[in-house]
């Protein structure tokens, strides 16, 4: 797969070489506060897992979220389409951002657009769903602006810190996402 290129932010395949970055990231409490990762990660716990997701199918494999940063790019986060159904054609979706300086400027959003539009014109997904802790407001606001819907909630589903939270179900349907796209 090529690389996915949006105005401000690329996503590319994920690379040995991210791992030190990944495990980083995944040992830090503020950005896993959301994120089903509860328990302290190892190298080789990264290197474990990358060296699952390289057997995994192409279209399910995570991407590497960067941005553009004095003539490089700099990574910023992880994302991935998974589960993916070919029957019912949809898949579900994940995000990570690590990088806490680059937080709360839109890369989220843009993003998960680009995963859409990834998901609807490259894998011939009809729909798209991802989970979201309730409490994540940040989240659930950059999810709305892509596209997605709150269409349930999975009443405390989730523990951590010694609090429950609800989980909700968001998701998008080509047809309309198809219709928001072409009201722009």
């Amino acid at each position: 797969m090529s690389m996915i290129y949006g105005k401000r932010v690329r996503l590319r395949a994920v690379e040995r070489e991210d791992i030190k970055q990944f495990v980083l990231w995944v040992n830090d409490p503020e950005v896993t506060r959301y994120l089903s990762l509860y328990l302290p990660m190892s190298t080789v716990d990264e290197e474990n897992w990358f060296e699952a997701m390289s057997k995994r199918d192409q279209n399910s494999k995570p991407l590497v979220i960067e941005i553009p940063n004095n003539g490089g790019w700099k990574m910023i986060g992880n994302c991935a389409v998974f589960g993916i159904d070919p029957i019912a054609r949809l898949g579900e979706l994940g995000i990570m951002l690590g990088e806490k300086d680059e937080w709360n400027q839109g890369y989220g959003t843009e993003t998960m657009t680009l995963l859409l539009l990834h998901c609807f014109n490259t894998l011939n997904l009809n729909r798209v769903f991802l989970q979201v802790y309730a409490q994540n407001e940040r989240a659930k606001q950059a999810y709305k602006k892509a596209g997605f819907i709150e269409e349930g909630r999975l009443r405390e589903a989730v523990y951590k810190h010694g609090n429950y939270d609800d989980l909700i179900v968001m998701s998008a349907l080509r047809s309309e996402w198809t219709l928001k796209i072409k009201e722009k």
